[in-house]
Order: C-alpha cells, then structure tokens, then sequence
C-alpha cells in the first residue's frame, strides 16, 4: 500500500540546532547519516548539568546551525556548554517521520498551516488521496522508501519544541495543547531502519 511521496528529508548534525535539507539522504542502520551527531551538553550554569542543552531551555537554539553560536548565546544567558562530538543523540529511534495529513486538524483549529518543520522530521511525506491512517494505525508495519527498509516503533510524543516559530516570532502554546488534548500528545513516527541505502526526495513511501 502506497502511503505517499518524500516531499522533503533532513538532517541535524547538532542536536537541537537548525536541520540542514537534503535532496538524497544516505541511511545507515544508526540512521541518516551525519543526523545528530553531536550535542551541546551543559557544564554550568543550568540545572542540565551533564546533559543535553535543548530548546526547552532556549526557545532561539533551533534558529542557529552553528555550535559556536549556540554556546555564545548559552553563555549570555550565564550557562556554559561543551560540545561532544562522535556519537548519536537521539531522543528515542534513529528515524524520525510526519505525514502532511496528520497535521490537518491542527492546522484547521489553529487557523492556519502548520510548518512540518516545527516537528524536525528526518522525512517529511506528502500523502497519497487513498491514505487515511494515524500514527498509531502503522505501530511495528515495515515500510519502503527508496532502498530503504524501515520499521515503524512507536508514534512520538511531543514537548514544547513545535510551539516555537521557525522565524523566532512569539510561539504559539495552542500547537502543543491541542496535540495532547485530540492527539494524545503524539504527532509523527519513530522508526528502526531494517535495510539501508539511499532515499531522495520524490521516492514513493509505501506499506509493505
């Protein structure tokens, strides 16, 4: 079954920061590659101390690309940041996935339409008019997109990062209220990767 097409993929290299687009992704077992990477971890100066320094603690990170930058503007604010390096920081799965459609009935409470990219999505698709299923319709289904094989693990519960503006206008606490009234507070799928290879935008994801 036909979900839809990859309108769009990202990357983050560092956790938290601004995602990078990509025409082609490379997807490896641990996840696309260069995907979070690195993080910024706090040394002092916030209650994180030995942990991840997110957009719950600065709602402008996801505005810069740069880990210079970020620790600049995390030191304004009296928190010093190291960068660690060679890893994976993920929240939970190595892939992370939105549908367009899922985003509809936000989008038509909030009054406007939702940017996907508020979600940080490694693969954002663009559903097929046939496809009416939820996040929780397609918990442990195996999908194909491109020469990849993915495992779908659990949908993904969402914290305040989606209520923050990709521009860094004032955030808009309805996003994430009505997630967690109308969607249990989920919004995108975690996946496993069970194949790697390649996925460029414009590549069918479908069910298999």
């Amino acid at each position: 079954m036909q979900i839809g097409t990859l309108g769009a993929a990202r990357r983050y290299p560092v956790k938290s920061l601004r995602g990078e687009p990509l025409d082609s992704a490379q997807v490896d077992p641990s996840g696309v590659r260069g995907d979070r990477t690195s993080a910024l971890f706090v040394r002092s100066g916030n209650p994180r101390v030995g942990k991840t320094y997110r957009g719950k603690e600065d709602d402008r990170l996801h505005l810069l690309d740069d880990s210079h930058a970020a620790r600049e503007a995390a030191a304004a604010r009296g928190v010093e940041l190291e960068l660690r390096l060679g890893d994976r920081f993920f929240d939970d799965a190595p892939i992370s996935l939105l549908v367009d459609r899922w985003l509809d009935g936000l989008s038509r409470h909030l009054g406007y339409r939702v940017e996907w990219e508020r979600f940080r999505p490694n693969f954002f698709v663009r559903a097929d008019d046939g496809f009416a299923g939820t996040e929780n319709d397609l918990i442990n289904a195996e999908l194909s997109l491109g020469t990849v094989k993915l495992r779908v693990r659990s949908p993904i519960q969402r914290c305040v990062t989606p209520t923050y503006h990709l521009k860094g206008e004032p955030s808009d606490p309805r996003v994430l209220r009505f997630i967690a009234q109308e969607r249990n507070a989920c919004m995108g799928i975690y996946c496993d990767v069970i194949e790697p290879g390649i996925v460029r935008t414009g590549e069918p994801l479908s069910r298999d």
